[in-house]
């Protein structure tokens, strides 16, 4: 038996491999590095994790494949533009997180208890936001490029898994913060199931997880279209989930008001970025040619997000929950820039 090495770009790939080594050193950082150095430690490893890996986007921006990953991503402009997005608002989220009077100083204790106070008085602090961070904007990085629907579920789970933890670590509203995480946990787990289900039936219609695959079966129309409008509906629940749109944006409000306020901005900035990109490889090429049956419901669901989101945010009186409702209000504007589809609407969702 001959083994033949898998053909990978490390060179388009050292973005993503930096931010996944970075968080990797943090872990051992967290399990090696006495308690007094480690909030230095571990800050100045994630920016300078998060500069290298900027610098590595920037050096590649000129450069294009299709096959960085043996087809599983691609690079290109548009890659390339939101992976830098993403990481400036992560650089500038590091130094919100450094503020560790927003974190609770242990996350395993009981809210109100002897032990949560104990830890409290000496000073601990929560460091662990740090790597949990690099891994969340490590799946960021690879949610827009993702090229086939194994890659993207792996992406999604990476980014997301780190942010439900990170949502119920806020010092203040000990027990709102928990219940905020553990909704947007079990939410985001009914919608990752979307996403799978809309998955393996979007594999059956077109016998391929890759997106020129199921792109090639859509225009052939050699498959069956029940099973499109079903895969293409469970997927598009998982995806609108990410980006709080109506009806998908119950978990929202309370998320963004429970958990710690820098978890708040990350999550309302970069989250947005990377589901919003991959929407757009998805719907610009994979679904393109059967607008007919996406179109409507998006055209709809975006329409009444705008509305929604902009009239409740009206009568908020909690800071948090009106950026909440802000950002359902502008997934429906985004929304309006994917079902034009053609270049304008293109490079409006962009901008």
């Amino acid at each position: 038996m001959i083994f033949t090495s898998p053909a990978l770009s490390y060179t388009l790939l050292s973005p993503i491999l930096i931010l996944l080594g970075g968080a990797l050193i943090g872990v051992l950082v967290e399990a090696f590095v006495s308690k007094a150095l480690r909030p230095v430690v571990q800050l100045t490893l994630s920016l300078g994790t998060l500069m290298l890996a900027l610098m590595q986007v920037w050096r590649i921006r000129g450069e294009e494949s299709l096959t960085p990953a043996m087809g599983s991503l691609v690079i290109d402009g548009p890659a390339v533009l939101i992976q830098g997005s993403i990481l400036i608002i992560a650089i500038i989220s590091i130094f919100l997180i450094a503020d560790t009077e927003q974190f609770t100083p242990l996350a395993a204790a009981l809210p109100g208890s002897a032990e949560e106070r104990e830890a409290e008085q000496a000073g601990n602090q929560v460091t662990e936001v740090y790597p949990l961070t690099l891994f969340a904007v490590s799946g960021m990085m690879i949610f827009p490029i993702a090229t086939d629907l194994i890659m993207l579920f792996v992406a999604l789970e990476v980014l997301s898994l780190p942010l439900y933890l990170m949502a119920g670590l806020s010092r203040r509203r000990r027990l709102a913060s928990q219940e905020s995480a553990l909704k947007y946990f079990l939410l985001g787990s009914f919608a990752s199931a979307f996403f799978l289900f809309g998955a393996a039936y979007l594999y059956g219609f077109s016998g391929s997880i890759t997106f020129s695959g199921i792109q090639a079966a859509v225009v052939g129309g050699t498959g069956n279209d029940v099973l499109l409008l079903i895969g293409m509906s469970f997927l598009s629940i998982g995806l609108l989930f990410k980006v709080g749109a109506v009806p998908f944006h119950s978990w929202t409000p309370d998320v963004y008001q429970g958990a710690p306020t820098p978890i708040t901005a990350f999550m309302a900035a970069a989250t947005k970025v990377a589901a919003f990109g991959a929407m757009l490889r998805i719907y610009y090429t994979v679904f393109a040619n059967a607008e007919w049956s996406w179109i409507p419901v998006i055209s709809a669901i975006a329409i009444i997000s705008m509305v929604l989101g902009s009239l409740v945010a009206i009568a908020q009186r909690d800071v948090k929950r009106m950026l909440a409702y802000s950002s359902i209000a502008h997934a429906g504007f985004l929304l309006s820039g994917i079902i034009a589809l053609n270049k304008s609407g293109l490079d409006a969702t962009i901008f």
